[in-house]
């Protein structure tokens, strides 16, 4: 009896171990010097037409790379984006000539900051799925990342 307990729980064990890797809440990709931690989004509101993109770029090198571009199977149009204080007023303007990610800093894109805007959305992304995109950079190159898909409002804390 006691072996068949231990056999239940090794199993329940590798089970949930494996349910938690298919979750991904932690995952990573990397490229070069540069690590591109948890990439996500948001399940855009009912009437949004726009998605946003979110994730930590970390830059392990000793030269500053830099975000170019970022594409994403939800749109065709995909840009990249700071809010900031303008006149008091909050403003979200593109970064025309990509994101600077300084040598040996970690860059956040989130809510409220840096991130990627999928614009013009072909399909809306529903909590709990994901959906393919890819980050090129300056130096390190073009890498492709899977964003997860959370509520509507994740990150709002």
């Amino acid at each position: 009896m006691r072996l068949v307990k231990e056999f239940a729980i090794a199993t329940a064990l590798t089970i949930a171990a494996g349910l938690s890797i298919a979750s991904g809440h932690a995952h990573e990709v990397k490229i070069g010097d540069l690590e591109i931690i948890h990439p996500w989004s948001r399940q855009p509101l009912p009437a949004a037409r726009v998605g946003a993109g979110f994730f930590v770029i970390a830059n392990e090198g000793k030269t500053d790379d830099r975000l170019i571009k970022a594409t994403a199977a939800i749109s065709d149009n995909v840009q990249i984006h700071e809010m900031a204080m303008e006149d008091g007023v909050m403003k979200m303007k593109e970064l025309t000539g990509g994101l600077v990610i300084p040598a040996g800093s970690t860059v956040e894109l989130k809510p409220g900051s840096y991130h990627i805007m999928f614009m013009d959305l072909k399909e809306r992304p529903v909590e709990g799925t994901a959906f393919e995109g890819t980050l090129t950079f300056e130096k390190a190159g073009t890498v492709s990342v899977t964003y997860e898909v959370e509520a509507p409002d994740a990150g709002m804390n």
